[in-house]
Order: C-alpha cells, then structure tokens, then sequence
C-alpha cells in the first residue's frame, strides 16, 4: 500500500487505491502539471501540459475519485515519511495537489477556504495559488506542488513525487 492513505479534514481514513503502472494512454487524462481538469485538452495560463511520452514515464498511484475531493474544499493525503498532501477541487472540478503547509508559516493548506483557483491560509489568509504554489503578491512564498492526472474520474498522483518531494532529510547522527 506504500504507506500512502487520504483522509478528510475531519479525520477519517481510507486506503489509497493501487497503482495504475503508469498507464495513461489517450483519453481524457492530462499530466505533468499540479492542475488537471475535467477536459484534457483545455489550456490552462501558466501550466505547462506533459508530452505522452513523460506521462508514461511516471507511476501513477490511483488515489481517490475526484467526487471524493469536496468541490470548493480538500482532502489530506498522509504518507508514511513527510508532510501531508492537500488535495484540493476547484468549483469548475479542477484536481490540485500541493504539500499541505504554508509557505509562511507552515500552516495547514488543506483547512484554508478554496476559492478559484487559489486557497487562503486558515493561519494568516495568505492567498496560495494552486496552479503552481506560489503566494500572491504582496506576499511571497511558494508550496511544493505534485503532479495530477485525472482520467475517468479518478485522481491520480505521481508516486515517485510522493516518495521524495517535501520529505525532510534526515539528520546525520554526530560522531
């Protein structure tokens, strides 16, 4: 199960779904990005779309359905070693993924208020894009963003992403 479960805000759990081996052929699935949509071939401002070529390169892990992720609200997604992965919907079904701490302060992303295509901090209603994680102006700051596929309805996640990004080193022990 590679130590990876989604849970709602409220607490609940439930196991991620099984890897897809990497298979996104056609269809409606878009990846590469931290946003996917509904429609594949839509364009997004300042999100660069992969080549097929890269997604089939990448293990995609099944994680939920896209009706899991409440529109206009988010999901956690804990791992065994790092912080949590927000999983956030746009009202217009937008799929985001961003680690799920603020840049300013660490706060978590995951309980902030959704709105277009951005997300405010419950901590100090910093304005998180989740395109691409940046804080908008006049703050400044950035989320780590995962790359998202949504095809048929399912969200999926990069598993390797999962494995390395926002996972802190561990100190070495001293001599």
């Amino acid at each position: 199960m590679n130590g990876i479960e989604i849970g709602s805000i409220d607490g609940s759990r439930a196991a991620a779904g099984s890897s897809s081996g990497g298979s996104s052929s056609g269809g409606s699935g878009t990846a590469g990005s931290s946003a996917v949509g509904p429609r594949a071939d839509e364009a997004h401002a300042g999100v660069a779309k992969a080549t097929p070529r890269e997604t089939a390169r990448r293990d995609w892990k099944a994680i939920c359905s896209v009706d899991a992720i409440p529109r206009l609200g988010a999901r956690r997604l804990r791992r065994e070693a790092g912080a949590d992965v927000a999983l956030f919907r746009a009202a217009d079904d937008h799929v985001f993924a961003l680690l799920d701490r603020c840049p300013h302060r660490g706060g978590p992303l995951s309980q902030g208020i959704v709105f277009g295509h951005s997300v405010a901090c419950p901590l100090h209603n910093w304005t998180i894009e989740l395109a691409d994680g940046n804080a908008r102006a006049p703050d400044v700051g950035c989320a780590l963003t995962f790359a998202v596929m949504v095809e048929a309805g399912q969200v999926y996640l990069d598993l390797g992403e999962l494995a390395t990004r926002g996972i802190e080193p561990v100190a070495a022990a001293a001599s």
